[in-house]
């Protein structure tokens, strides 16, 4: 996974696993309602690499997006699942599904 600085260079993040979430999560006593599949891990990830260092400024702001994002009133069930599939469509990425199943 990369991090894409506003100079136009990549740095390498190594991706968080769903344990590595859950120890996040636990350590700053953040607790998410909907927590579906790996929507929540996809949505660490996300600020992680999209937000970390800009308007996320820490490790604790990491879990509380994460809930903010998983658990939005203006949401819908599985919705990170659901952007990150439209961001693969986005980019010209395919899933290859028989590959996940």
């Amino acid at each position: 996974m990369y991090k894409h600085t506003a100079s136009g260079t990549r740095t390498y993040i190594k991706p968080m696993t769903k344990e590595g979430v859950d120890e996040l999560l636990k350590r700053y006593s953040v607790e998410i309602e909907n927590k579906i599949g790996y929507d929540y891990v996809f949505a660490a990830n996300m600020c992680l690499a999209d937000y970390m260092g800009s308007s996320i400024e820490d490790e604790k702001h990491v879990a509380l997006f994460v809930k903010d994002y998983v658990d939005d009133q203006d949401g819908y069930s599985e919705l990170p699942f659901t952007r990150f599939y439209a961001d693969c469509i986005g980019s010209g990425k395919p899933i290859d599904w028989e590959d996940l199943i």
